[in-house]
């Protein structure tokens, strides 16, 4: 599974004009399985994520989690992370996940963060989107489980 890390002041995902996941400050979170993911990569996704230090301490360095500074998590399905552009100038997406399986994992991920942290809220899987957010720092983060 790929991830993308942002750490935000704020963020929010538009359908149609219409609010459906805001948080304040915290993580934006966008997630793309692949072919022949499976649960313990989510799993394993996760527990990085909530545990990684990317947030400032006191002294202003980067020392604390998202779990130490009560952020939320704003989880966005996004299947492009699996582009390859190594063909040429138009991606291809074979990596990514058939939509039923990246569903599956998608909605296994949310509700593995639902369990585990206090402040979840998502896109919607295979929506048009528009994400509004205010990068902190900035902080861009890219994870890969494998």
């Amino acid at each position: 599974m790929l991830a993308l890390l942002q750490r935000v002041k704020e963020a929010r995902v538009e359908i149609d004009g219409h609010t459906v996941g805001q948080i304040d400050a915290g993580l934006l979170i966008l997630v793309c399985a692949e072919r022949g993911d499976i649960e313990t990569q989510a799993e394993r996704l996760l527990a990085k994520i909530l545990k990684l230090r990317i947030f400032s301490d006191d002294a202003g360095k980067m020392n604390r989690s998202v779990q130490d500074v009560n952020g939320g998590l704003l989880i966005v399905s996004q299947f492009t992370l699996a582009a390859d552009t190594s063909g040429g100038n138009r991606p291809s997406f074979g990596n990514a996940a058939p939509p039923d399986e990246g569903r599956r994992l998608y909605d296994d991920f949310v509700a593995r963060a639902r369990a585990a942290h206090p402040v979840v809220q998502t896109g919607q899987f295979g929506a048009d989107m528009q994400v509004h957010l205010v990068n902190d720092g900035p902080v861009t983060i890219p994870l890969t489980v494998r």
